[in-house]
């Protein structure tokens, strides 16, 4: 991860705006090195005294950001994408008792993902390529209820980190000639609240 000091951490509201913000942790309590075990202790702890999911974001960032640098190995875990799909998914964490997505993604450029939501909090950290993510909102009419409209878009580069509530809108394509290698955390997904977007005909449909 490349830890620079331009890398920032972004929010994007549940309106499809990204907003630029601060840790709200004290990172240097934290004892070294910081493992993934200890990740997931300060991510459960958080999870049971924090409900709000904005606040909660805030929180969890700066721990994602200590893990991937301190837990350099992480970085690695990442499947090389076949051209098809021309991405690939590696789970590194899975316990159906505390319902917690932890994954390395790889997109090979010139993929596009569908717009979606997630249903859940979610985290992604980029760690290599660049990534531009493209937002949208709600904007329904009395003809049209699925209506989506663009609002704006984020390009990610390594080391940047973005968080989205559960109802944020999205689509994701990597940038340039490299594929882009992210780091995904989520929160326990309700799927009947988790859809895919057609803004060309105006649905919305559970995946």
């Amino acid at each position: 991860m490349v830890n620079c000091p331009e890398s920032q951490d972004w929010i994007v509201t549940t309106e499809g705006i990204s907003q630029a913000c601060q840790s709200q942790s004290d990172l240097e309590a934290f004892v070294e090195p910081y493992r993934l075990y200890r990740f997931l202790t300060n991510l459960e702890d958080i999870l049971l005294s924090v409900p709000d999911q904005q606040q909660r974001l805030l929180l969890i960032q700066p721990l994602v950001r200590r893990l991937l640098t301190s837990s350099y190995w992480l970085q690695m875990e990442f499947t090389d994408p076949p051209p098809n799909p021309g991405w690939s998914v590696r789970f590194l964490y899975q316990d159906h008792q505390f319902p917690i997505t932890i994954q390395m993604v790889a997109w090979l450029p010139k993929n596009v993902s569908p717009i979606h939501n997630h249903g859940t909090w979610g985290i992604v950290a980029l760690l290599g390529g660049q990534e531009k993510n493209q937002f949208w909102r709600r904007s329904p009419t009395l003809e049209a209820p699925n209506r989506i409209e663009p609002v704006g878009e984020q390009i990610l580069l390594p080391g940047d980190i973005i968080g989205f509530l559960p109802d944020t809108i999205h689509s994701v394509e990597p940038m340039g000639d490299e594929p882009a290698v992210t780091f995904n955390l989520y929160g326990e997904t309700d799927y009947s609240q988790r859809f895919e977007f057609d803004p060309v005909n105006h649905t919305a449909q559970n995946f």
